[in-house]
């Protein structure tokens, strides 16, 4: 039974330890197999900053950044092929946490080896802002920020490997990001760093 735990920000979702050592390690081996369909990259903002971490995606749709914005697609924006399946455990702890009416339609795949970060920033590229927006964190711990939706203070906690997170109700919209990722506190990825997987329903088009 996956248990919650009370955050201090309405509708901050936190399950920790969701997801034991070997649900962890078997996660990590399936995610890594799809990556050799759709291989990690460094995508650039519009502006044409290089992001510091590597991404990829699966499912139907995956997100993209480039030059000419933030959008969602079908397609690999270097291979061309369509993204991998989601694996079937994330669909599951969709269902055993945010559940719903809707499934997610897109996985993005955060890498961060050492010295990434992800800035402050809000998930607002879909087409129903109300639909949660669940994730999954392995492998090295990492420093999560999280504030309102405009302004204001933020919170900052640890998440560690096989925690799971999710942004619902009136924090949907909150600016969260990724401050920095605590180097040698977990050897679950291959070559080191955090995976961060994030369940979004897109529902949406793709252009």
């Amino acid at each position: 039974m996956i248990s919650e735990v009370q955050t201090a920000v309405q509708g901050f979702r936190l399950w920790p330890g969701a997801l034991d050592g070997p649900a962890q390690a078997d996660l990590v081996d399936a995610v890594f197999a799809r990556l050799e369909a759709a291989p990690l990259y460094r995508p650039i903002t519009p502006g044409g900053r290089p992001f510091s971490v590597q991404m990829s995606n699966f499912g139907p749709l995956g997100w993209v950044s480039d030059r000419s914005g933030y959008r969602y697609q079908p397609t690999h924006p270097q291979t061309g092929r369509v993204w991998p399946d989601i694996p079937p455990v994330l669909l599951d702890l969709w269902r055993a946490t945010v559940g719903g009416p809707q499934q997610p339609d897109a996985c993005l795949v955060n890498l961060y080896r050492e010295g990434a970060k992800m800035g402050l920033h809000q998930d607002r590229d879909e087409a129903d802002l109300t639909a949660p927006v669940l994730s999954v964190s392995l492998g090295e711990a990492a420093l999560f920020r999280i504030g309102a939706v405009e302004g204001g203070r933020t919170a900052t906690l640890r998440l560690d490997s096989g925690d799971v997170c999710a942004l619902t109700g009136p924090a949907r919209l909150a600016r969260h990001g990724v401050d920095r990722v605590l180097a040698g506190s977990s050897r679950l990825i291959p070559g080191g760093g955090r995976l961060n997987l994030t369940l979004r329903v897109a529902g949406i088009n793709p252009r």
